[in-house]
This record gives C-alpha cells, structure tokens and sequence, in this order.
C-alpha cells in the first residue's frame, strides 16, 4: 500500500481496525515459504490481508509456493498449515497488531497454488489492490469479504465442477471475468453504486450466460454490500 491509497484511509482504518501510526519502515525483506499438500485430498485456504497488494493464481506443482515483499518487519505474514482428516488448512495473515502506516511502505502477497487440490478459498481484504486469477484453480467455495480499494478477480477457465462464489463488500469496485463454456448466473443486491454486465443475459433481478440453461457445470455468483462498483464480464 503506498500514497494513492490516503484518500482511501479514512474507510480502511474503520474497515480493518487498524491505528494511524507511524510503525518503522526497514530495509525490504522477501520470504519465499512453500507447502506441500502432505495426505490432504481437499484444502481450505483463508486469506487475512489488512492493507497490501495480493495476487493469487496457478503455477506450482507444491500445494503453495509464496513470494512475500514487505519493509516493516512487525507485517512479516503468519502462514500456518495442517492436515486432519484428508482436510488441510492453510492460514496466511497479516499480524493482528498491524497499522496503517503514512509512510513509504510496500507490502505485497504473491500466491501460487496448485491446480490439482480441490480447494475452498476465503479471503478477508481491507484495502489496497487484490488481483486473483482463479480459473486454472479446482474451485469448491470462495468467499471474499473487500474492504477499500479494488479487486479483479477471473475465473476463466475449465471447471470440472460447479462452485460458488460470494463477494460482501465494503467499498470499491470489483470487477469479475467470466468464462463462456460453463454455465454463469449471477446476482447482486445491497448498496452497489453500479452494475455493468457484458455478454449476460438479465433475467428477473439477475443474470445468466448463453451456457446456463444446458452446461451441467455452473458457477454461481452472488454480490452483497456497499460495492462502488461491479463488473461482471462474460467472454
């Protein structure tokens, strides 16, 4: 998070509960932690970002292979996982007594998982810029709660099942990329300041692509909060 971030700060700090400080920037460290999925047949990944940027995608053959770049030494990310049951669950957060810090500070989570787990992702965002190219992933669940700030998220690709995805959220705008060969309906309520859908069909209060009505694997998209803005994108 840097400086075009500040107008922002005000929804964040109140979004996030974080403190206005002035903790000290150091020099720029890079932690590079990866997992294997050990006997887990299925994973569960959650996701706490108070204030950064995030990518998530494909692009190991690990469980996870993690690039973290941050220069206030007391933000280094916790990462925590265990397996019990054939079920692994893998914890990534920022410390709780973090702050939102004026200065010139970087904090960036870099996450490439496999695309060969089954997995439910959560992610709890508060501000910044989120960035999570999910369709080569194996898709269950995914939940996503955004504070301030943006999230682009595309789920092109080929899913061998269908899942489900929620986005509460704070304020912002959120755009998502929807693939064409799979069935999509979408739906959104609350507080959005603006929907725009490109190549969906509206229907009674929601929207479906060409692929719905016959594809025997659906993606279903729910949006709820104070979104500035959503795009919802179909090929």
């Amino acid at each position: 998070m840097n400086a075009r971030c500040l107008p922002l700060l005000g929804g964040a700090v109140l979004l996030t509960g974080c403190m206005v400080s002035t903790a000290p920037i150091g020099p720029m460290q890079y932690d590079s932690p990866s997992f294997e999925r050990g006997d887990a047949k299925e994973v569960r990944l959650n996701l706490k970002m108070g204030a950064g940027d995030l990518k998530v995608g494909s692009g190991t053959r690990k469980l996870m292979q993690a690039y973290f770049t941050y220069n206030i030494p007391s933000w280094k990310p916790e990462v925590e996982y265990n397996v019990a049951g054939g079920v692994g669950s893998l914890t990534i957060r920022q410390p709780e007594t973090h702050h939102v810090n004026l200065g010139n500070n970087k904090y960036e989570w870099d996450l490439r998982l496999s695309q060969d787990v089954p997995l439910d992702l959560k992610m709890e965002f508060g501000a910044g810029q989120a960035q999570l190219d999910l369709g080569g992933l194996s898709l269950r669940d995914v939940e996503v709660n955004m504070g301030v700030g943006s999230m682009q998220m595309d789920l092109r690709g080929t899913p061998k099942t269908s899942y489900n995805v929620r986005v509460h959220g704070g304020v912002g705008e959120a755009v998502v990329h929807l693939p064409s060969n799979v069935g999509v309906y979408a739906e959104a309520s609350g507080g959005i300041g603006e929907i725009q859908a490109h190549n969906l069909r509206k229907e009674e209060g929601h929207w479906v692509n060409d692929a719905y009505a016959d594809s025997p694997v659906k993606i279903h998209i729910t949006v709820e909060g104070g979104v500035g803005s959503i795009k919802l994108l179909g090929d």
